[in-house]
């Protein structure tokens, strides 16, 4: 069964303007790998909530400001990146070898402008080093040596390997390398698996944009990239449709072009973001393809679906009113 919440925005009306510009909204998302109910504690549920609305501010301030799109949804994954209860940043989880390699992208809709980096260790926040790909290279995509090269030239501020290898991420790894060391079937629930944090704001002006940020799958292969950095799969942004950032089980949404996949279906089959965005999601579970998105048009209509047993969301707009889920609930204040 899907979860869908399709929240609509004011019409862009003389009625619905604050002060000469248009309302603005934005969602955010911590990941389809969201802990059991029953394997969480009361004090991990506060923190989460307080998380992911502290990253709904940090999004409405630039917002609120007559920020651009692009800005507000970096300024939100920023603060999930330093955050370590997410997979991203400084809670990326490990490779089989035992370090970290993030990946992230961001894309803007007014003139499709994206960056991407993958397979990088040492930024402290990934979705800057995309943002740098972005506008300080004639590139979209950089990855590992080369992607660090550049970086570290453009004078990107880097953290130390204990910054982001955490004692939490260091037992799932190796309790994930037990259990395939002992032939053991692989009962893992999905937040042991994979996550990623995300964001998508429509701003004042009409704009949207996407930013998405991921340490990948637990044990993942070095060198392995995921969803999250490939435009078009994990990230994706247009202001003729929509904005998407994705999470979960990455080879899927690779190989379905999920993020576009939802921006076609509204050009050429005039569904509305709730619709593509719902089909998306629930095509990807036929075939076996865990995970959600979070979307949002022009008009600030967003879409927040998952076929997993949980996502960690949230969604803000022009006041200021920052509602948040982890499971099937309602989003709530």
């Amino acid at each position: 069964m899907l979860m869908i919440k399709t929240i609509p925005k004011l019409a862009h009306s003389g009625a619905g303007r604050l002060g000469g510009r248009m309302p603005f909204a934005l969602a955010i998302h911590g990941g389809a790998g969201a802990l059991r109910p029953e394997a969480s504690t009361p004090e991990i549920i506060a923190a989460t909530h307080a998380s992911l609305r502290r990253a709904l501010l940090a999004g409405h301030r630039v917002l609120a400001d007559g920020g651009l799109a692009l800005d507000g949804v970096i300024a939100s994954v920023m603060v999930l990146e330093d955050d370590p209860l997410f997979n991203a940043g400084r809670g990326s989880v490990l490779t089989a070898d035992g370090g970290t390699e993030m990946d992230a992208a961001i894309m803007e809709g007014s003139e499709r402008r994206a960056g991407a980096v993958a397979a990088i260790a040492g930024p402290r926040n990934p979705v800057l080093a995309a943002r740098m790909v972005m506008e300080q290279s004639e590139h979209v995509l950089l990855i590992g040596e080369g992607a660090m090269r550049f970086l570290r030239a453009q004078g990107m501020a880097m953290e130390p390997d204990e910054y982001f290898i955490t004692e939490r991420r260091q037992l799932v790894l190796r309790t994930e390398l037990a259990r395939r060391a002992g032939g053991l079937a692989d009962r893992r629930d999905d937040a042991a698996k994979h996550g990623t944090v995300g964001a998508v704001a429509c701003d004042s002006q009409g704009n949207v944009a996407a930013a998405t940020s991921t340490g990948g799958m637990t044990a993942k292969l070095p060198g392995r990239v995921g969803d999250t950095a490939l435009i078009g799969s994990g990230t994706f942004a247009d202001n003729a449709t929509c904005a998407i950032s994705a999470t979960g089980h990455g080879e899927f949404f690779i190989r379905w072009a999920a993020a576009h996949d939802v921006s076609a279906r509204m050009r050429y089959l005039g569904e509305t973001i709730g619709q593509a965005a719902q089909n998306v999601v629930a095509g990807l579970a036929v075939i076996g393809g865990s995970g959600g998105l979070i979307a949002i048009d022009s008009a600030g209509n967003m879409a927040l679906p998952f076929n997993s047993p949980g996502m960690y969301r949230g969604t803000i707009g022009t006041d200021g009113t920052a509602r948040t889920a982890i499971w099937r609930e309602a989003l709530a204040i």
